[in-house]
């Protein structure tokens, strides 16, 4: 025997899928982009404003490198995306947390090889 239900499932149905939809919320259309990806906000940097979003490690698919340490960030591990808001989108640089946390403390000391990408 299952346990008894204290309210109908159409109710409940319903209202997940305006949660989920933002439908029947002002604004629900940007609620639904910021949980998309991630939540956003602006740090000053170098008397720029900039943009940083958390990316999840289920969000994280693509290989990118780090910028702070010229290491590669692989597909699952949480970063975050950071470009300058008077920027491009080809300004976006994906940074690791602790590298972005670090960026006043490191210096550019990068040593690639001659054929290695910049980013």
């Amino acid at each position: 025997m299952s346990p008894r239900r204290n309210r109908s499932r159409s109710g409940a149905v319903k209202s997940a899928k305006a949660a989920r939809t933002g439908s029947g919320t002002p604004g629900g259309g940007e609620r639904e982009g910021r949980e998309r990806f991630g939540l956003q906000r602006t740090e000053d940097w170098q008397g720029e404003e900039w943009a940083v979003r958390q990316i999840s490690g289920g969000a994280a698919v693509k290989h990118y490198r780090c910028p702070g340490c010229d290491q590669e960030i692989p597909p699952g591990v949480p970063h975050v995306v950071v470009w300058p808001l008077e920027g491009d989108v080809a300004d976006r640089r994906h940074w690791h947390r602790a590298c972005w946390n670090a960026r006043d403390r490191r210096g550019a000391r990068l040593q690639r090889s001659r054929n290695a990408p910049r980013y």
